[in-house]
């Protein structure tokens, strides 16, 4: 499926495709003579100015609530009411009166861990669309450069300059969770990435990228733990050094593979011969095991080089279906490129960019000519947006100030079906993008860097929420916590809370005349 086409309305991103609906000349003829003999009869019956619906389409095609009504005309009203079902709504002009009620159902019992009135469990149900809003979580950062989540909803994010800043609950922080004296921030340089530990849970580690001084005065990039110890980052160890850096082409993106390894992307450092030097840490991709060792099974004996020929890599991800990691990275006048990577393979700088033009170096998957200067990436795996998202890449740009998004082909998904602008300059330059484990797609910008223009609030963390189909509607089960929603065929977030209790949430998708069952739904305080 084809992503939605969005524009901007202030600061919303909303889709505004009107429908027709299908309706040929010989059906309008049909509806004249119908009205005109309804009229007569009801001016026969002494009643001409009772209102008469029109005939529905006589080309036996029927509109469809969720996608065929003309987007003037607006869904029917609900009115939240107490119960286990949801109302039929009233009939509405434009919706054909003879349209069935919904058939699909969803179902299930709610389960609470300590006694509690199950009557008084509010769900809120919510239709979801595909369109999409820009939501600002918090302003005054200062080149926020990297986004990490703890499994406890902190946001993490790095401010180049040697800060690490916590988000709550939506808001920012005043003290810093770390502030790296260590840290060198010139041009390009500075506290770059940041990752969490596959159990920061049980081990509290938390990962970094930076540039720092060598002793001879050299820039140089590593990589270090921290850890948490009561909410402020502590026990600072180095866990690779000496990494060539520079004022630019550091790349310093590091994350978390699904084998729980950990993947970091190096520039050339602006010594474009260094990526083709497999002795060199430059123009790379690194793995390495969490305590800084070489993993056994890397492609090359005893290196951490996992890829090489790489300029300057600002982005990593991994598909969620198929584990594919893909990789965006600067080109130098063309030729921006995304990249899937196979380990131990040549990408081509600075012998080629964009297409390969031999078995020797693998070419990009798609390349851009103008450069965008694309920064970070992320593949959306979540169940706030729509459906039609899953698998989707996301994308910054810095240059072009936009965010992408990449809908790649089905079963193998390495080649590119769609390619479309969500953000288009908004916002001024965009960098880190990442996805919560909520579901919340989030992203940076980047006016403070030196190259922006800065703006009010700025630098912000911000992120994509769904736009609703219609008002959320609130219902409650019945004493013993079963509930039966009927709906209309569609794609809805369900959410269920309670006073004293932790919501649950989750997004199901309906067909016609399905029912689901979502068993029991249990809720902690």
């Amino acid at each position: 499926m084809y992503p939605p086409s969005i524009r901007h309305v202030n600061v919303m991103t909303v889709n505004h495709k009107k429908y027709k609906l299908p309706l040929n000349t010989p059906a309008r003829e049909v509806c004249c003579l119908l009205l005109l003999f309804t009229l007569a009869a009801a001016t026969a019956c002494g009643n001409s100015t009772a209102p008469v619906e029109p005939p529905p389409p006589s080309d036996g095609l029927r509109p469809s609530i969720a996608t065929e009504l003309p987007t003037q005309i607006a869904a029917p009203a609900t009115t939240p009411q107490q119960g286990n079902q949801l109302p039929t709504p009233p009939p509405t002009s434009g919706i054909p009166p003879d349209r069935a009620p919904a058939t699909s159902t969803v179902a299930g019992t709610i389960v609470v861990t300590r006694p509690a009135n199950l009557a008084e469990i509010r769900i809120t149900v919510t239709e979801i669309s595909q369109d999409i809003s820009v939501e600002t979580v918090v302003q005054n950062l200062e080149v926020p450069w990297a986004i990490a989540f703890a499994p406890d909803g902190r946001i993490f994010v790095t401010e180049r300059p040697g800060r690490i800043r916590v988000i709550r609950d939506g808001e920012l922080r005043r003290e810093a969770f770390a502030v790296l004296d260590q840290v060198v921030s010139v041009s390009e340089s500075g506290l770059m990435g940041i990752a969490v530990h596959p159990d920061f849970a049980d081990n509290h580690y938390l990962y970094v990228c930076y540039t720092y001084q060598s002793r001879r005065g050299e820039l140089r990039n590593r990589v270090a733990r921290l850890t948490d110890v009561d909410g402020v980052g502590a026990d600072h160890q180095i866990i690779l050094d000496d990494i060539p850096g520079s004022g630019n082409h550091n790349g310093c993106r590091i994350a978390f593979g699904p084998d729980r390894k950990l993947y970091v992307t190096t520039g050339d450092a602006q010594d474009r011969d260094r990526a083709q030097d497999l002795d060199s840490l430059a123009g790379k991709v690194l793995r390495l095991d969490a305590d800084g060792s070489v993993p056994e099974d890397n492609p090359f004996i005893a290196s951490y080089v996992y890829t090489f020929g790489h300029r300057n890599p600002q982005g990593l991800d991994w598909h969620p279906a198929t584990g594919d990691l893909f990789i965006t990275e600067h080109g130098p006048d063309r030729n921006d490129e995304i990249n899937i990577l196979e380990p131990g393979r040549n990408y081509g700088w600075p012998a080629v960019t964009g297409q390969a033009r031999s078995d020797e170096f693998v070419g990009a998957l798609v390349a851009f000519t103008p450069t965008l200067a694309i920064a970070g990436a992320a593949f959306y795996s979540g169940d706030i947006l729509h459906p039609s998202w899953q698998g989707s890449l996301i994308f910054a740009t810095l240059k072009e100030s936009q965010l992408y998004q990449v809908v790649l082909s089905p079963p193998t998904f390495q080649s590119v079906e769609s390619i479309q602008v969500l953000v288009d300059r908004d916002y001024g330059r965009l960098r880190a993008v990442a996805v919560s484990p909520q579901g919340y797609l989030y992203f940076t910008t980047s006016n403070r860097d030196g190259r922006g223009q800065r703006r009010p609030g700025d630098d912000q963390l911000l992120r994509l929420a769904p736009d609703p189909a219609g008002p959320p509607r609130t219902y409650h089960p019945d004493e013993t916590g079963k509930f039966e929603l009927a709906l209309e065929p569609g794609t809805y977030h369900l959410r269920w809370e309670g006073d004293g209790f932790a919501p649950e949430e989750i997004q199901v998708t309906i067909a016609d005349n399905q029912s689901v069952n979502l068993g029991r739904i249990v809720l902690e305080p």
